[in-house]
């Protein structure tokens, strides 16, 4: 394997878009040659103008865009489309997770012992900033719920941080448009019965006055996308 993709849907996130692109720019990947796949949903609020101002090509980053805001799974469906890497990583636009810690998250693929790998927020081992109670319940029942239903012992389905074999991501039709897409990719690839790794990550998570966007709503449509795909798909 030679080539890393990190796909990056952004939706308003003018505050920490730059920062985020120098970190994953600046992340060491374990020798890897390292492309960016930016996915701009139709931000409001000066993130696309930031982005197309920007030297991309100092980053090995391609940016394409979004007409209107289609969600976060939508997003993803167009990087998967365009990203040309041997192994693909997604990456949030905001700062909750840390891009130095790639080189953990690789290895077990890279060692062959992996096909896809989940960063924990929930497992411990690593600085975690205190989650909003109701978030971190919530949390804790889609996974417990995924577990039941899929028969694994995953901690974190709603981690940001999941890297996949290229192959086994693009085998994969995404349907879900919004944040949807945690569940519904993790159905597919347990229903795939891959060989899948949990490792434990850092999380400096925001509140909703900071620019958090999943809400309570979000769980009703992760719940709907896990029994759903238990059955079809």
């Amino acid at each position: 394997m030679k080539k890393l993709s990190v796909l990056i849907p952004v939706f308003n996130e003018a505050s920490t878009i730059k920062e985020v692109l120098q970190l994953v720019a600046n992340a060491p990947c374990e020798g890897l040659e390292k492309e960016l796949v930016i996915v701009d949903d139709a931000s409001t609020e000066g993130t696309r103008q930031i982005l197309q101002s920007l030297d991309l090509s100092k980053y090995n980053a391609h940016l394409y865009l979004h007409d209107r805001n289609c969600g976060k799974g939508a997003a993803l469906r167009t990087a998967q489309q365009h990203a040309t890497g041997d192994i693909i990583l997604i990456q949030d636009a905001d700062l909750e997770y840390d891009p130095r810690e790639y080189p953990e998250l690789l290895r077990p693929i890279l060692e062959g012992k992996a096909d896809v790998v989940y960063g924990s927020r929930l497992s411990g081992g690593k600085p975690t900033r205190a989650f909003n109670f109701w978030h971190y319940l919530g949390n804790k029942f889609l996974s417990l719920l995924t577990n039941i239903l899929y028969d694994c012992t995953i901690s974190d389905m709603e981690t940001c941080y999941k890297v996949f074999r290229a192959d086994i991501f693009k085998s994969i039709q995404i349907k879900s448009n919004r944040f949807d897409f945690e569940p519904e990719i993790t159905a597919k690839i347990l229903k795939k019965k891959v060989k899948i790794y949990e490792l434990p990550i850092s999380y400096h998570g925001r509140d909703y006055s900071e620019g958090k966007k999943i809400t309570w709503r979000d769980g009703f449509g992760a719940i709907w996308a896990l029994l759903k795909y238990r059955l079809v798909d």
